[in-house]
């Protein structure tokens, strides 16, 4: 029989470009032509490249952005290197990320090209393509800054030493191509249900996503003072001016998601990557911080609730420690021995545990609703859109719970997550500055980046990369972080691109600075 194979941008992705994740095995069986057809077809590309991105980006949340933004702390502190939580970031640390998004992009965008096909048009899959180039390439600049974009995936045209393009200009072609997704799917032409993980075949949901996708991006570069006026009066068309051309997410029924079968098979299509690629021993091995958890603990948040979940664990699959519902401090005291551990998250194979994350159908998340309110939220308490930022502030609590307890605050905004609010002391406060970065204080942005840190658990590295935006929320600094106790920015160049693409790297660094995990990229320059 005969594979169709794909190429990308460099020469060492045409190695590594199959995915780790086992359902990628039943994925090849689509695309495994038995008749000698030349090409494959647009839905059979869909599903395995959203699956392999949305799989990569899981695991990685998990072991950097998780450890970066306090959720997770190590307490096998003997190795003293790489220690993430310690902002000790190492080179290795940055290949696989890379490798993974570049990989998927090549189908991402052949999904494009056949769609564009005389004979195979459908407007609906080249904008579907469209978004989820705009999905991944956001991650992968946002990562590493200037990355090559228009000269990459373009090893079939013998470009394996592509050019990396400046971050701007990535924005630039990223947001426009959110606008071309929206005017595409407005003609509403149907495509295989089946062919589509996220929204089966609901074009209406992949435009809503778009749009909130473009809403993400849009206030991501809103503080850089080159693109701040424009990316302002865009957010403001697309809420108030004109919100029936730009439908976004509302409700939970438009998160952009992928379900996992909620088994613990490491061979069946749509495993959760945790099962597949993380021990069950590892998985419950990292401790819980003590930021992440008392909060919630504080707020008697019901993900956390044991009467509110199943069989006595609570939704969020979250084991007591000795001490209850409480975490460790994230960068402890070298040298002292790790603390005592604590809470921690169950596994699929402990011992009389009934539900784990590790196995959870929910976790697959690209974009969520609660989201959106948190964006909307800031942009009203900033002035940019009509209202204080209130009720999309509640809203965003609401919708962020409701997506792991469907029960609960279904009618988003209302008096009961008001109420909930009230009693953990985090109600809505119109009277609190804008913002106020001094540790043990309360602002604005700070409320509503606190709720958003829980709404964006699990999501890739947008924890990360939205601290790095605004600063919020205040995570307290360990005693022993290293870096000078700065936040990384960014993560290195991957060491296969260096020596592969020598003289493009050399001459990113001339454009962008020092491949330092402290080099600042365009977006966070004033």
């Amino acid at each position: 029989m005969k594979k169709i194979k794909y190429s990308t941008g460099y020469a060492f992705l045409l190695v590594l470009g199959t995915s780790f994740f086992s359902c990628k095995k039943d994925f090849d069986k689509i695309n495994t032509d038995p008749i000698g057809v030349p090409e494959v077809t647009a839905d059979k590309l869909l599903a395995p490249a959203l699956t392999n991105v949305l799989g990569a980006n899981l695991i990685r949340n998990r072991t950097i952005n998780n450890e970066l933004m306090q959720v997770t702390v190590s307490t096998l502190d003997e190795v003293l290197e790489g220690r993430i939580y310690r902002y000790d970031i190492r080179r290795q640390l940055s290949d696989a990320m890379w490798n993974s998004w570049y990989s998927e992009l090549t189908n991402i965008k052949d999904i494009n090209t056949i769609a564009s096909k005389p004979g195979a048009i459908n407007t609906s899959y080249q904008a579907i393509s469209r978004i989820a180039e705009a999905w991944t390439m956001q991650l992968l600049t946002d990562t590493y800054g200037d990355v090559p974009y228009t000269e990459a995936n373009q090893g079939r045209a013998g470009v394996l030493e592509p050019a990396f393009d400046k971050q701007k200009d990535i924005y630039t072609s990223l947001l426009n191509k959110l606008e071309e997704a929206n005017t595409l799917l407005t003609a509403g032409q149907k495509i295989e249900a089946s062919s589509d993980p996220v929204y089966n075949g609901d074009i209406s949901k992949w435009r809503r996503f778009g749009n909130s996708l473009y809403l993400r991006l849009l206030l991501r570069i809103s503080g850089k003072a080159e693109a701040s006026a424009q990316a302002i009066a865009k957010i403001k068309e697309i809420v108030d001016t004109n919100p029936a051309k730009y439908p976004i997410m509302t409700d939970n029924t438009h998160t952009a998601k992928i379900l996992w079968n909620g088994s613990n098979s490491s061979t069946a299509v749509y495993s959760s990557p945790f099962m597949v690629n993380v021990r069950p021993a590892d998985f419950r091995g990292s401790a819980i911080v003590d930021f992440f958890i008392n909060n919630l603990t504080t707020w008697g948040d019901p993900r956390i609730d044991p009467t509110l979940g199943k069989n006595g664990v609570n939704r969020w699959s979250i084991a007591a420690g000795p001490a209850g519902y409480v975490g460790i401090p994230s960068a402890y005291p070298i040298g002292s021995g790790a603390p005592a551990k604590q809470a921690y998250f169950y596994s699929d194979a402990q011992s009389g545990n009934p539900t784990s994350l590790q196995t959870d159908a929910s976790t697959g998340v690209m974009m969520n609703v609660a989201e959106v309110d948190f964006i909307l939220a800031e942009a009203a308490a900033r002035g940019w859109i009509n209202g204080t930022g209130e009720d999309y502030y509640y809203k965003g609590i609401a919708d962020g719970i409701n997506y792991w307890m469907p029960a609960l605050y279904a009618n988003g905004n209302d008096a009961s997550v008001r109420a909930y609010a009230l009693r953990g002391d985090f109600n809505w406060n119109n009277t609190l500055p804008l913002d106020n970065k001094t540790v043990g204080s309360d602002s604005k942005l700070e409320q509503i980046h606190l709720q958003k840190y829980y709404a964006l658990f699990l999501v890739d590295f947008q924890q990360w990369f939205e601290y790095r935006r605004v600063g919020h929320p205040l995570l307290p600094k360990g005693s022993s972080l290293l870096n000078g106790g700065k936040m990384p920015v960014r993560l290195f160049y991957p060491i296969l691109a260096q020596s592969t693409n020598p003289t493009n790297y050399k001459n990113v660094l001339t454009a962008q600075g020092p491949d330092d995990v402290n080099t600042l990229m365009w977006w966070q320059k004033p």
